[in-house]
């Protein structure tokens, strides 16, 4: 007898995915918020979805131009429990695009440094547009602190004065994905508007990460 599961997606309080995202995802911090949603199987949360304002300001005008640049979203956060049904990511993230203002530009990144490949993305389609640029962060010594909690609590001269503490290192590519949200005449007029070239999908064993310091159920996320 097989038991029929009843998928549904939500928006939520972005306070209901704090626990996700400082608990059940491998960054540990909470991104800028905008829009967050939910997924929910048999009335059970299975997992969180967030987009935000992007934190380079390049960014949202590298996209598309100058005069597109206040419709550009970062998905920046999925996270899933790791025993979720099939589909269920590509189904989730599918859902939370309809939801999204019209129009909309959405950016979002596959982690190198995790194997991260971006299957998900690939899977609703989204465009390919390559590698983020080479770049450099500073990292703290011996410790796992973010590079804009660094650089938001020492000046850059008690950085560079104390090269046993700090280290400038390369910064990991990302892959690049984009997806317009709107009609058809959004989506035309934004693709004549892209700055980036749309490139064949990347391939490669993507990793699931279990966090350590996970509450609850083990996730994953892509």
């Amino acid at each position: 007898m097989s038991f029929k599961v009843e998928r549904s997606v939500i928006s939520i309080p972005r306070k209901a995915t704090y626990e996700w995202l400082l608990n059940k995802h491998y960054a540990q911090r909470i991104p800028t918020l905008v829009h967050t949603y939910g997924v929910f199987e048999n009335g059970v949360m299975q997992g969180v979805c967030t987009y935000g304002i992007p934190p380079s300001p390049p960014l949202t005008t590298g996209v598309c131009g100058e005069e597109y640049k206040d419709i550009v979203l970062e998905l920046n956060r999925l996270v899933l429990v790791e025993d979720h049904s099939e589909n269920l990511a590509s189904y989730f993230v599918a859902q939370t695009l309809r939801m999204l203002p019209k129009p909309s530009i959405v950016v979002s990144y596959a982690d190198t440094s995790m194997n991260h490949v971006g299957y998900i993305y690939q899977a609703t389609n989204f465009m390919y547009t390559g590698l983020s640029a080479k770049r450099t962060e500073w990292r703290e010594v011996g410790a796992d602190t973010h590079s804009r909690t660094i650089v938001g609590q020492y000046t850059h001269k008690e950085r560079t004065d104390n090269p046993d503490k700090f280290a400038q290192v390369d910064r990991p590519q990302k892959h690049r994905y984009i997806y317009f949200v709107g009609s058809r005449t959004h989506k035309k007029q934004l693709h004549k508007s892209l700055n980036y070239k749309v490139q064949p999908y990347p391939k490669g064993e993507t990793q699931k990460y279990k966090n350590d310091k996970e509450i609850g159920q083990q996730i994953t996320f892509i």
